[in-house]
């Protein structure tokens, strides 16, 4: 093994980091400009399909790490997809 147990956990720790972090600049721009027709639905559909399926695997077995990114996964996708049909509401409602 390459890393030991500590220097593993690190990385996971950095790698959740930035797979998080990657969603923030779209819930932001998104919630300032109450626009995301540009993000596909299919998209965050399967993200958040393949962050449930994952959690069920971190449970099965037992990691931390697995189990941590993927409920904020599935919660950032959940933000903006809530986002993006809230705001195509709003601009049906306004026409």
């Amino acid at each position: 093994m390459l890393l030991d147990e500590f220097s593993l956990g690190i990385l996971a720790i950095i790698a959740s980091i930035i797979v998080l972090a990657a969603w923030l600049p779209q819930i932001v721009k998104g919630y300032k400009t109450k626009k995301l027709d540009d993000v596909s639905s299919y998209l965050m559909i399967l993200i958040a399909t393949g962050g449930v399926l994952w959690l069920v695997y971190g449970f099965e077995i037992n990691d931390f790490y697995i189990i941590g990114v993927n409920v904020g996964i599935i919660i950032l996708t959940m933000i903006t997809l809530g986002l993006k049909i809230k705001y195509k509401k709003n601009i049906a409602k306004s026409m």
